[in-house]
């Protein structure tokens, strides 16, 4: 649970990072990176596996780069739905997204190292 609750923190915090670095993305304050996260994480988990299922004739077809697009969406389609985390357009949310994933990444491998399960 702790490893959880800190994840999304850090999520957060990378959202806000993100915001800061590229123009395309904007978050109001730590409060909307906090509810993004959440519903990115929320859409990430409900909601992409669906439209992975979906879409393999095309990923197939281009080699996987379409799940750049699905991640874009996912990341376009949390900024509809929280008031103070704007994407300005598609091309920023894949940017966005990308940046984001990267972060994702650095945190993941940071938290396995931290909360190493005791056998």
């Amino acid at each position: 649970m702790l490893k959880l609750i800190v994840k999304w923190l850090l999520s957060a915090t990378a959202l806000l990072a993100v915001a800061y670095l590229y123009s395309g993305v904007q978050v109001s304050g730590f409060a909307a990176a906090m509810w993004a996260a959440l519903i990115i994480g929320l859409l990430n988990t409900l909601v992409r596996p669906v439209l992975l299922i979906l879409t393999l004739p095309i990923t197939v077809l281009t080699l996987g780069l379409f799940f750049f697009v699905i991640n874009a969406l996912m990341f376009y389609a949390a900024s509809g739905l929280i008031d103070g985390f704007v994407v300005r357009s598609f091309g920023a949310a894949i940017i966005g997204s990308l940046l984001y994933s990267a972060a994702g990444l650095i945190i993941d491998s940071a938290l396995e190292g931290l909360f190493v399960a005791k056998r």
